[in-house]
């Protein structure tokens, strides 16, 4: 192990921020450059070297984090690195977005702060990029086999490097006009600058993915078409239909997805845009839900220079500790949490919906009116004159997502089955009811967080090795059925 009195020696430090004032007038990542590398030594001495590491169950990806915390602790950066990616492809992208479930399941965690593994994990890939220790695998030889990927999330993008260095000649379809899907366009560059993206998209080229962006299937290519073409295809689409808010006025001007929303910001940041097609500038932002999606929206209202944002969540207020009943260890509790987002300013009030919206003239929203909601019998009801209206020129609505794409044509297409939630069913082996047709990701297992996609990937990449040759020596760390850690 690290160091046997790590945990006793150490308190637990973490990434430091940049000031507010100062990161607001920029769209670079928040943390200080290079602050996490002097200190991470001594983090990753706090790591006890359990007998049962329940961290390893706490992630779907079954990260082997006590032999890359050793190896941090050590300053072995090669043979952390190569720890780190034995069970994860992109680790630069779970380091900097995960909300760590690793950490909830982490045995110091019972009674003390747990073990700084984002940080850990983000130093080590960093360091390795640095290095040079992350070259392109190729593969030695190719199976004459053909597999597309229809979407370059990070499940797609998992599924793919796996089938390519499996000897799969494998081409991704990514409907926008860059690759990375949510990652590139619904993740702010404050939270990860695109570069990170763009480097391992080089990696993956030069072991030989092909990447066809701008192409939708279902709409600019028939699903059966393309079906025709490969020996198999994986569904990596994602679960992009957004939740709606039916009540008046939502057809008011200045009403958006968040998904509508979000994607303009980065666009100026990839230099499509000037300044964005919807902006907050001098605007009373509203941003209805209170998860990461609309930590994100806030974010980036303040970097656009909102007059104000507020966020508004219809669920009270979580708690600040685990409930040692509802929430105990080493499950992933639903605390509150202060993005780097909410500490650069706005309100958030919660226990509150949203009854209508109310415009101008021109048709434009100005007002949002909302009641206050408890718990009665069970259901969430408005609680008599607690109504009231606040100023709202831009609101966004992030209140998450109900399944697949059905607009497109792709699900009718294929002929696919859908499950009870509207997500794409599958077997075991990651295959939808159409043979040589498989899904990864949120398309399947519904919204979820990055690390689950990520493991998606790996899963179904094993899956359709199995379906081309036969047997398969590539990695499943999860089956379609499992879910995090719960009570």
């Amino acid at each position: 192990m690290a160091d046997p009195k790590g945990f006793l020696n150490h308190g637990r430090e973490v990434a430091r921020t940049r000031p507010v004032e100062e990161r607001k007038k920029d769209w670079n990542e928040v943390y200080v450059p290079g602050s996490l590398l002097p200190i991470i030594s001594k983090q990753a001495s706090r790591c006890m070297d359990c007998g049962i590491p329940f961290c390893h169950n706490g992630c779907p990806l079954g990260n082997l984090i006590p032999e890359w915390n050793d190896y941090a602790y050590r300053e072995d950066w090669a043979a952390a690195q190569e720890r780190l990616h034995a069970t994860n492809n992109f680790p630069e992208f779970t380091g900097r977005l995960c909300p760590a479930p690793c950490e909830s399941a982490c045995v110091l965690g019972i009674n003390q702060p747990p073990v700084t593994i984002k940080n850990v994990e983000v130093s080590i890939i960093d360091k390795a990029w640095e290095t040079g220790d992350v070259a392109p695998q190729i593969p030695e030889r190719l199976s004459g086999k053909t597999v597309a990927v229809i979407g370059s999330g990070p499940a797609g993008l998992a599924a793919a490097q796996q089938l390519t260095r499996a000897g799969h000649t494998v081409a991704v379809y990514e409907r926008a006009d860059r690759v990375g899907g949510l990652l590139r366009y619904g993740i702010p560059e404050f939270k990860m600058e695109k570069r990170h993206i763009n480097r391992r998209i080089e990696q993956m080229r030069a072991e030989g993915t092909r990447f066809r962006t701008g192409v939708e299937i279902g709409r600019d290519i028939n699903a059966r078409d393309l079906k025709k073409r490969y020996d198999a295809v994986v569904l990596a689409v994602g679960a992009t239909t957004a939740r709606d808010l039916p009540v008046p006025g939502r057809e008011l001007k200045g009403v958006y997805q968040a998904m509508e929303y979000l994607p303009l910001a980065n666009k100026v940041q990839e230099g499509d845009f000037v300044t964005p097609p919807v902006s907050a500038e001098g605007k009373h932002v509203v941003v209805i839900g209170g998860g990461d999606t609309g930590a994100d929206c806030v974010g980036t209202a303040h970097r656009q220079g909102a007059a104000s944002v507020t966020q508004l969540e219809i669920m009270p207020r979580p708690s600040d500790e685990r409930h040692p009943t509802n929430q105990p260890w080493p499950t992933f509790p639903m605390l509150y949490k202060v993005t780097s987002a909410h500490e650069e300013g706005g309100e958030r009030v919660y226990s509150v919906s949203t009854t209508h919206f109310e415009g101008d003239e021109d048709g434009n929203v100005q007002w949002l009116h909302l009641t206050e909601v408890e718990f009665v019998d069970g259901r969430l009801t408005p609680k008599p004159g607690t109504e009231r209206r606040i100023p709202a020129q831009l609101v966004t609505l992030a209140m998450g997502f109900t399944g697949t794409d059905r607009e497109n044509g792709l699900v009718e297409q294929f002929g696919l089955e859908l499950d009870e939630r509207g997500n794409i069913a599958r077997d075991a082996d990651f295959q939808t009811n159409v043979p040589g047709v498989f899904v990864a990701g949120d398309a399947g297992r519904g919204q979820s967080l990055i690390v689950w996609a990520i493991a998606e990937g790996r899963s179904a990449a094993r899956g359709v090795d199995r379906f081309l040759t036969g047997a398969s020596d590539l990695p499943a760390p999860i089956r379609p059925t499992d879910r995090a850690l719960a009570v």
